[in-house]
């Protein structure tokens, strides 16, 4: 059964996926860039091609959202599968992204918006205009132009993106994280989410303390930096541009004062019942 690690882009969902791999898939919670292959993305177009589903056709992958997911819950053999995703919890054109036949429960990473503005015009190449609008706007992002195995994501905006996924809070199946605190208390965070998960699977909690010091100290922003710099890091490609920093502002980037306060407003104006809500106003 599938436990969705979602966000909008470029808020914590990586940094979310270092942690569960080094601790869920190693033996002593050290970290490195090739557990990631264990939180794979969905939608991945290689999923669907398995399937003999047309990936040329965005219609045919939507419509099979569910089949493919039923068929990575039955090849894995496992009882959970983590899967990051940055779609919305959207119906589209009347099919579902997914049910609770295939789903355990979900992790919503959330980040302040006036915070992502600058990783998102860094990551995408784009200014900081540009990543406003995006992050206001209701989007599609990557498809055949950009990646050649990932299919199109409907992200939605990022409000609609961090409200359609509380759905899950109807069925008591969905833990909120804020990436503030997944960098500022590492621990704290990080312990709730081994807690949700334990949860979910009706398992004894019991942590591996030693496995759970690695992997804080392993997945730390200074860690990954150093990281990044000495090992090659698909997620920093950027088709445009080649490599770029995906690790680069950390707490750097506090949203205020490397933000224009004209963009800034702009986020707070549109954005305030969510960023009230989130105790980011």
């Amino acid at each position: 059964m599938i436990i969705w690690l979602a966000s909008y882009p470029k808020s914590g969902n990586t940094l979310a996926r270092t942690m569960l791999s080094a601790y869920f898939f190693t033996k002593d919670g050290n970290f490195n860039f090739n557990l990631l292959e264990n939180i794979k993305q969905f939608p991945d177009k290689n999923v669907f091609k398995n399937l003999g589903i047309n990936t040329d056709t965005e219609i045919e992958i939507v419509k099979n959202y569910i089949k493919a997911q039923e068929e990575i819950n039955k090849r894995d053999g496992a009882s959970i599968r983590f899967l990051k995703t940055h779609s919305a919890l959207h119906d589209i054109n009347g099919y579902s992204f997914t049910n609770l036949q295939n789903t355990l429960g979900a992790i919503y990473i959330v980040r302040d918006p006036r915070k992502i503005i600058n990783s998102y015009a860094n990551h995408a190449d784009i200014s900081l205009e540009e990543a406003t609008n995006r992050i206001l706007e209701v989007r599609q992002l990557g498809g055949n132009a950009e990646l050649e195995n990932k299919t199109i994501i409907h992200a939605g905006s990022w409000a609609s993106n961090y409200n359609s996924w509380k759905e899950f809070k109807k069925v008591n199946k969905y833990l909120l994280v804020k990436y503030e605190d997944l960098v500022e208390d590492p621990k704290t965070a990080f312990i709730s989410i081994l807690k949700f998960i334990y949860r979910l699977t009706n398992s004894n909690f019991k942590i591996d303390h030693k496995k759970l010091e690695n992997t804080l100290n392993t997945t730390s922003f200074n860690n990954l930096q150093a990281l990044e710099k000495s090992n090659y890091f698909s997620e920093s490609y950027n088709k445009k541009k080649g490599d770029v920093k995906f690790f680069k502002y950390g707490k750097k980037n506090d949203g205020k004062k490397n933000v224009p306060r004209n963009l800034r407003e702009n986020l707070e104006k549109n954005l305030k019942t969510e960023m009230e809500e989130l105790g980011y106003l």
